[in-house]
C-alpha cells in the first residue's frame, strides 16, 4: 500500500519537474540562419529551423507562411528535441533554410516519423521568388504506395554544391497529438538507418517476445478455457499494433487493406481498447464479486471504450471534412476516456489491497500494473505535450510493455497452475460424489431385490405350493378320473404348477444377496447354480478358485450380483443347455467369465445389444473400477469377461 502511495507521489513529482522543464525547452542558444546539409551527426535541424501554426481552414499556401514569418510570427523549435504541440489542432508549418556544402551534388530527404494525414515539401532556391512544391503524401498510404517508399513520409530533394534553398515542411495532423519526428539526410545514410532500425531499436525481439507472450497464452486457454487468457491476447495485440503505428512498422509489415483498416480505427484507440482488454484482466485475476460496484464500474468502461472507438472510427473520417469541432471533441473525449480507463485501475487496487480477501492478489497485480504505469504516464505526459521525456530506446511505453508482460505471464501461469489444481481437486470430489450416490443407488437396489425375493419366496411361493399340493390331493384325482376330458388338462395344469414353483423358488434364490459380513461367496454361488440345476436342463457347471471368501465384501456382493445376472439371461433370453460359471483369483482383481452354448448374438454385430440386466452388470463392474467385456465366437454362444479390481 505504501509502495503504490509512493509511487503515484514521485510521478506527480516528475510530472512537476517534466512541466517546468518544458518551459525551458527554448534556452538562449544561438540558432542558425542557415542549417549545412553535409553528415547527418553534424549540426541538429532544430538548430535552425522555425514553426508556425495556423488554422486548419484555408487552404494551405507557402507564400502565406513566408508572409508569416516575415511578419515574425515563426517560434524556434526546441533545442535538440522533438517539436511537440501536445493536443493541438492546428496546421504546422517548419521553415528551413538549407545549404549543400559539398563539392558534388547530393539528393537528401525530409522525412517525418510519425502519422501525418497530409504533407508537403516545398523549396525555394537561391535566385527564385515563389516556391514550388517538391511532392506531398498522406501516412493513409501504405509504405509502397509513398513517393518514397519507407516507413516514414520522406520527401526527396536535390541541391548542387554550394547551392543553398528555404525549404517549407506542412504537416496537417487531426489525431489530436502533434508530435513530429523530423530529420534531413542524405538518402545513403537513409536507406542504411532503415536496414538497421529493426535491430538497433530492438524491434524484432520486442514483437517476438509479444507474439510468443500471445502465443503462450493461447496455450494456457486451449488447457483451461479461461477467459482471462483470452483478454490477455486482446491486450498484447492492441498495445503491440499500437507501438508498431508509433514507429510507422505497420506501414512496412502490414497490407495495404490491413494498414488501411487499422488507422481508421486510430493509433490511440488501439490504446483505449488495451486498456479496456486490461480492466476484464485485472476482474478476473482479482475476483472481483460480478455484484460489486467496482467490476460494474469496470465493466461500465470497457463498453464505454468499446462504443467510442466504433463511434470514432465512424465519424471522424466525414468530421475531418465537413466539422472540425467535432474531431476536436472526438480527441478530447478520447483523452478522458484514457485517463478514467487508467484510473480506474489505481482506484481498483488500491480498493483491492484495502480488502482482507483479495490483498494478496493485488499485492501480485500491482507489480504488473506499475509496469504499464510508468511506461504509460512518461507515453501520456509526452502526447498532451507536458513533457518531452525519452529516456529509453523505442520508448517507455514498449519496454513497460516488456516489463509488464515479463511479470503477468509468470502471475498467469501460476494462476494456471493453481486453476489446475483446483480443478483436479473438484473432479476428485466429483467423482467422489458419484461414487457415493453409485454405492446408495446399488444399496437401494439391493434392499429391493431382497425385499422381492423374500416377497416371492414367503408369499407366492407357500401359495404356489400349497396350490401344487392340493392339486396332487385324491379329490382332485378323482374328479378328474370321473371326467375323462378333463384329465390331460388336469395334467398339464399340474406341470405348470411345478415348473411356475420352481421358477419362482429359482428367481427368488437368484435375486435375494447374500448376508453381509458372512464371506460366504464361493458357497452362494454354488447354492446359486445348484437351484438353477434342480430340474434338469439347463445345465450350471461352476469353476471357482480357492480364496474367494477373503475378497473384500463390496467385491463379493458385486461378483454374486453379477453371476446371477448373466446365469439368469442365459438360461432366459440365450435358452442355453449348458453355462459354465468361473471365478478366478489374480493378483490385483477378480475375473469372472459366464459362458454358455445359448443363441448368442447375429453375426456382424459390432456393439452386442445391452438390456436391463447387462447395463446393471456394466454399472456394478464401474462403481468397482473394473470392466466388461462380452465375447461372441460364434451365433451359438456368448462369453461374458468381468474383471473386478480390488
Amino acid at each position: 500500500m505504501r509502495f503504490c502511495y509512493f509511487a503515484v507521489l514521485m510521478l506527480g513529482l516528475w510530472a512537476g519537474t517534466a512541466v517546468s522543464a518544458r518551459a525551458a525547452d527554448n534556452p538562449p542558444h544561438r540558432l542558425r540562419d542557415t542549417l549545412l546539409l553535409k553528415d547527418p551527426k553534424g549540426a541538429h535541424l532544430s538548430e535552425a529551423y522555425r514553426y508556425y501554426t495556423e488554422p486548419f481552414g484555408p487552404a494551405p499556401d507557402p507564400e502565406r507562411a513566408e508572409a508569416q514569418y516575415r511578419a515574425g510570427r515563426f517560434r524556434p523549435g526546441p533545442w535538440h528535441k522533438t517539436l511537440n504541440l501536445g493536443l493541438l489542432h492546428r496546421r504546422v508549418w517548419l521553415r528551413l533554410p538549407v545549404r549543400n556544402t559539398e563539392a558534388r551534388r547530393l539528393r537528401f530527404l525530409w522525412s517525418i516519423f510519425n502519422f501525418t494525414d497530409s504533407a508537403a515539401l516545398y523549396m525555394r532556391r537561391q535566385g527564385e521568388t515563389r516556391f514550388t512544391r517538391l511532392g506531398d503524401a498522406s501516412s493513409w498510404a501504405p509504405a509502397a504506395e509513398r513517393q518514397f517508399p519507407a516507413r516514414s513520409l520522406s520527401f526527396p530533394f536535390e541541391l548542387s554544391p554550394g547551392e543553398a534553398a528555404v525549404l517549407y515542411l506542412r504537416a496537417d495532423v487531426h489525431t489530436g497529438g502533434v508530435y513530429l519526428p523530423t530529420y534531413i539526410e542524405t538518402a545513403e545514410h537513409f536507406l542504411a538507418w532503415e536496414m538497421g532500425f529493426p535491430f538497433e531499436r530492438h524491434w524484432v525481439w520486442l514483437l517476438g517476445f509479444y507474439l510468443s507472450s500471445a502465443v503462450f497464452s493461447l496455450v494456457l486457454f486451449a488447457f483451461l478455457r479461461d477467459r482471462i487468457y483470452l483478454w490477455y491476447v486482446a491486450y498484447v495485440a492492441a498495445v503491440a499494433l499500437f507501438l508498431m503505428m508509433e514507429d510507422g512498422l505497420d506501414a512496412l509489415l502490414l497490407p495495404g487493406p490491413l494498414y488501411r483498416l487499422l488507422w481508421s480505427v486510430g493509433q490511440y484507440n488501439f490504446l483505449i481498447l488495451a486498456g479496456a482488454a486490461g480492466i476484464r484482466i485485472m476482474q478476473l485475476f482479482l475476483r472481483l464479486p460480478m455484484a460489486g460496484k467496482l467490476y460494474r464500474t469496470g465493466s461500465w468502461l470497457a463498453g464505454a471504450a468499446a462504443v467510442l472507438v466504433a463511434a470514432y472510427a465512424a465519424v471522424f473520417p466525414w468530421a475531418v471534412r465537413h466539422s472540425l469541432p467535432l474531431v476536436e471533441g472526438l480527441n478530447y473525449g478520447r483523452e478522458v476516456l484514457m485517463l478514467l480507463v487508467f484510473g480506474y485501475g489505481w482506484v481498483t487496487l488500491v480498493a483491492a489491497l484495502l480488502s482482507r480477501h483479495r490483498r494478496r492478489l493485488a499485492a501480485y497485480y500491482s507489480l504488473t500494473y506499475l509496469c504499464f504505469f510508468v511506461g504509460y504516464a512518461v507515453f501520456w505526459l509526452n502526447h498532451l505535450g507536458l513533457s518531452s521525456f525519452n529516456p529509453i530506446y523505442p520508448n517507455t511505453l514498449a519496454w513497460g510493455l516488456f516489463a509488464e508482460l515479463l511479470v503477468l505471464s509468470a502471475l498467469l501461469t501460476g494462476r494456471f497452475r493453481y486453476t489446475l489444481r483446483q480443478n483436479a481437486q473438484l473432479r476428485i470430489r466429483r467423482l467422489q460424489q458419484r461414487n457415493e450416490e453409485g454405492g446408495r443407488l446399488i444399496a437401494a437396489q439391493d434392499a429391493e431385490r431382497e425385499q422381492l425375493a423374500r416377497e416371492l419366496h414367503d408369499a407366492l411361493g407357500p401359495n404356489l405350493a400349497a396350490l401344487h399340493m392340493a392339486w396332487q390331493s385324491n379329490a382332485v384325482r378323482d374328479a378328474l378320473a370321473a371326467a375323462p376330458n378333463a384329465a390331460t388338462i388336469g395334467l398339464l395344469t399340474e406341470e405348470i404348477l411345478g415348473q411356475l414353483y420352481s421358477q419362482v423358488r429359482q428367481l427368488s434364490h437368484s435375486l435375494l444377496p447374500m448376508e453381509p459380513g458372512t464371506n460366504r461367496l464361493h458357497n452362494s454361488i454354488v447354492a446359486l447354480c445348484d437351484a438353477f440345476n434342480l430340474n434338469g436342463p439347463p445345465h450350471v457347471d461352476t469353476r471357482l478358485d480357492p480364496g474367494l471368501d477373503a475378497l473384500p465384501q463390496a467385491v463379493q456382493s458385486a461378483a454374486f450380483r453379477i453371476v446371477a445376472e448373466l446365469v439368469n439371461n442365459a438360461v432366459r433370453h440365450a435358452q442355453a443347455r449348458h453355462v459354465q460359471v468361473q471365478l478366478r483369483c489374480h493378483a490385483a482383481h477378480l475375473e469372472l467369465c459366464v459362458e454358455d452354448d445359448g443363441r448368442g448374438f447375429a453375426r456382424g454385430e459390432d456393439t452386442p445389444p445391452v438390456g436391463i440386466g447387462l447395463r446393471g452388470v456394466r454399472t456394478r463392474a464401474a462403481y468397482l473400477g473394473g470392466s466388461v467385456r462380452i465375447e461372441t465366437p460364434n451365433a451359438t454362444g456368448t462369453r461374458v469377461v468381468v474383471q473386478l479390481p480390488f
